[in-house]
């Protein structure tokens, strides 16, 4: 193979003259070997066992063996397919020690990982178990996706070995999380953590993989997001090796021993752009790929520089990590010190604009016991307020800012929080209190990141927090009444009573071609941008991912499409999207990057459509997994019969307006069923469907093929299969 376009990053590493790390390229000439042979033996005895056209895959993926798919665009699907391209990869692996061919000794051995991976899950075997994760399925993957492309997650450490103590391990995970860095973990490691009593797991975005190849776990996840958020075609190598380097900022951090074969596995990392770094003195270094540092104090932040992930560090004077790993964190009964709200106790939450001489800045006071002054168990009555001074605050942007009450408390480690406004559900772990965590500290926190994120329409921060019954009761009807106030203002924001629309781009971080176009009755499909959210972005940064994009001539009303939106989504699609519809996914519809929440797909039999979502990983009426159809509808593609979305558009009155509307849905999961709830019965009586419509629509537990949803559908005289044909 000839040296690539791509290749030229590693120009200057090792300057013609200088000594050849010769001994480095014969380790990883040696694992190489020793890794496809490997790989070919165990691919024999399953051969034998099972025969060549036994199917091979990882569970829940629309990728088959990613590595291979990415990377040679082969769709491997059965066990015979496999012995070539093994045998492809151990023609590459050459004997002249070059820096070149030792890359080349990586990209074989990746894929040897991949085939002994993928043997594991031969005949459905789930060969992990907890705490151990083994292959991380799509669902996962697109789970992160918005903090992916908004580099809320900065970037990506793969941790292989073991660190010298187990108290160092936690030490450097801990620093990790804090900077809210994705974490992979291979070997002795993740033992050591446990140890430590560190809390992992995909709720952490600290992924405790397994032993030896299922560090390639790691390497699937990262060549998937190229195809699924940068719509990066199967094959196309060299695409997905500069996406890698440019996109996912990823490095390998190896503590401890290392034998040939892991040698190999670096220079399948580097391959892709990703440097190692180690914490024992090397005999022969690459400088900026293959280094040594031994310095565990400084390792997180050298291997952080070496990437160029740089960070502003956002000190918060509290005695708890804070950071974007511990939001999905979930606080069990047995773990809680206390808890507030939930329907279990008296609880809201209210941010409110205030005038210039009615907040004092910084200022946090407690009205009522602090925690210490409770006992463990506890529910106890809780108002949280946080007032908010900015010369350029508007009253629109007070709901924009209270949702950002359930990010910012999520962050902090042993905090927990659900819902909102007077809904609002929040525990507090024993670990957090035992660390000396107290109500105080939520406003320390909440005052930190309101500063820190929204500086250009907040100068100014005061919280007061509530935990005395008759003061709650007090100041809850103050919010009911603004919580009111709010409702009946939004009632009167529709599409056709504003003059603009607001694009988001922020995906464009890892899919270029992807527009979204947000009006006030259509969220952003990642369900976390809506047009008050935008226009709010717009106000802090005019430069940043959402711009105004004005309605003007108007081409098809029931359609929405419009002249002005075509032309600015041409433009920031690179050229690649021309026409848009945001009322159909029949016709032109909004692209999709890979973020949704949840995916519209045809069922033509039954005359509708069916939704299902990343939380359902079953199969559906389309005959396709959520995995399988988020394969074919993301990455910046118009996919008609096929549209990602946020779950909340569900409820708009603009949903899929020019194809039929609600009455159109004939499947959905039952999470998603009960998750709308209300609101979703609520809507079907406004478009005169009837409360009981929701009772019509078919889920899993009906079936999960068209045979056996269709007779349900005909007994309950689903109006579907009435309306006009949707094709």
């Amino acid at each position: 193979m000839t040296t690539t376009a791509f290749d030229e990053i590693y120009a200057g590493a090792l300057p013609e003259g200088a000594k050849m790390p010769t001994k480095l390229f014969q380790r990883a000439y040696n694992g190489a070997i020793i890794a496809t042979s490997y790989a070919e033996i165990l691919l024999n005895q399953a051969i034998r066992k099972y025969g060549p056209n036994h199917p091979v895959g990882y569970p829940d993926t629309a990728y088959y063996l990613p590595v291979i798919t990415s990377l040679s665009g082969e769709k491997v699907k059965t066990l015979g397919e496999l012995p070539p391209i093994l045998n492809r990869m151990r023609n590459q692996i050459r004997s002249e020690l070059t820096f070149e061919n030792a890359r080349l000794c990586g990209e074989s051995t990746a894929y040897a990982a991949e085939i002994i991976e993928a043997l594991r899950y031969l005949d459905g075997a789930q060969p992990h178990v907890e705490p151990w994760t083994g292959y991380l399925t799509d669902p996962v993957l697109r789970k992160f996706g918005i903090q992916l492309v908004d580099w809320t997650i900065p970037g990506q450490a793969v941790i292989v070995g073991k660190a010298r103590t187990s108290a160092d391990a936690a030490k450097i995970v801990q620093e990790l999380q804090s900077k809210g860095m994705m974490i992979f973990l291979v070997n002795e490691v993740i033992e050591q953590l446990l140890e430590q009593n560190m809390k992992l797991g995909v709720d952490y975005i600290a992924f405790p993989l397994g032993n030896f190849t299922q560090v390639i776990h790691a390497v699937n996840f990262a060549l998937r997001a190229g195809m699924a958020f940068g719509g990066i075609a199967p094959g196309k190598r060299e695409e997905h090796r500069d996406y890698q380097r440019r996109r996912i900022r990823a490095f390998v951090m190896h503590l401890g021993e290392i034998d040939d074969v892991q040698v190999a596995a670096h220079f399948a990392a580097i391959f892709l752009g990703f440097p190692v770094i180690c914490d024992t003195e090397l005999e022969e270094e690459i400088p900026d790929w293959y280094v040594s540092h031994t310095n565990y104090d400084t390792l997180v932040k050298y291997c952080m520089e070496l990437r160029g992930i740089k960070m502003k560090v956002l000190e918060i004077p509290v005695p708890i990590t804070v950071g974007p790993a511990f939001e999905g964190e979930t606080i069990r009964k047995g773990d809680m010190y206390v808890e507030m709200g939930g329907g279990r106790s008296t609880a809201f939450e209210l941010v409110q604009m205030v005038n210039e001489d009615e907040i004092e800045d910084g200022k946090v006071t407690v009205i009522g016991p602090e925690i210490d002054e409770f006992k463990e168990g506890d529910r106890l009555p809780f108002g949280l307020i946080v007032k908010i001074y900015g010369r350029k605050m508007q009253k629109d942007f007070e709901s924009v800012l209270e949702r950002r009450i359930h990010y910012f408390i999520n962050y902090g480690e042993g905090l927990w929080h659900v819902a909102q406004r007077d809904f609002c559900w929040l525990r507090i772990s024993k670990d957090a209190v035992a660390k000396g965590f107290k109500f105080k500290h939520y406003g320390e926190l909440l005052i930190a990141k309101y500063k820190d994120e929204f500086p250009a329409i907040v100068d100014r921060v005061e919280v007061v927090i509530i935990t005395d019954q008759q003061k709650v009761d007090e100041a809850i009807e103050t919010a009911r009444k603004a919580y009111a106030e709010r409702d009946a203002r939004l009632r009167g924001l529709t599409d056709e009573s504003v003059d603009e629309f607001y694009s988001c781009v922020l995906c464009q971080s890892f899919a270029p071609n992807h527009v979204c176009i947000v009006s006030p009755e259509r969220v952003g499909l990642c369900g976390a941008v809506s047009w008050l959210d935008a226009k709010a972005s717009y106000e802090i940064d005019p430069n940043g991912p959402n711009s105004p994009i004005k309605k003007e001539d108007v081409i098809d009303e029931k359609k929405g499409m419009w002249r002005s939106v075509n032309e600015y989504v041409y433009t920031a699609s690179n050229r690649n999207v021309e026409e848009v519809n945001l009322y159909t996914f029949m016709d032109r519809p909004m692209t999709s990057c890979g973020c949704f929440e949840a995916i519209i797909a045809l069922v033509p039999e039954a005359n509708g459509v069916m939704i299902t979502t990343r939380e359902h990983g079953g199969e559906t009426p389309c005959g396709m997994t959520f995995s399988t159809l988020a394969g074919a509808v993301g990455g910046g593609v118009q996919a008609p019969g096929f549209m990602g979305i946020g779950r909340s558009y569900i409820l708009s009155r603009k949903f899929i307006q020019a194809d039929g509307g609600l009455a159109r849905i004939v499947w959905m999961p039952k999470e998603l069923k009960e998750y709308l709830g209300d609101d979703l019965r609520r809507r079907a009586e406004e478009e005169g469907l009837g409360a009981d419509f929701v009772d019509k629509i078919a889920d899993e537990t009906i079936g999960t093929t068209v045979e056996e949803i269709l007779p349900f559908l005909e007994e309950k005289g689903h109006p579907a299969l009435s309306m006009d044909p949707l094709m």
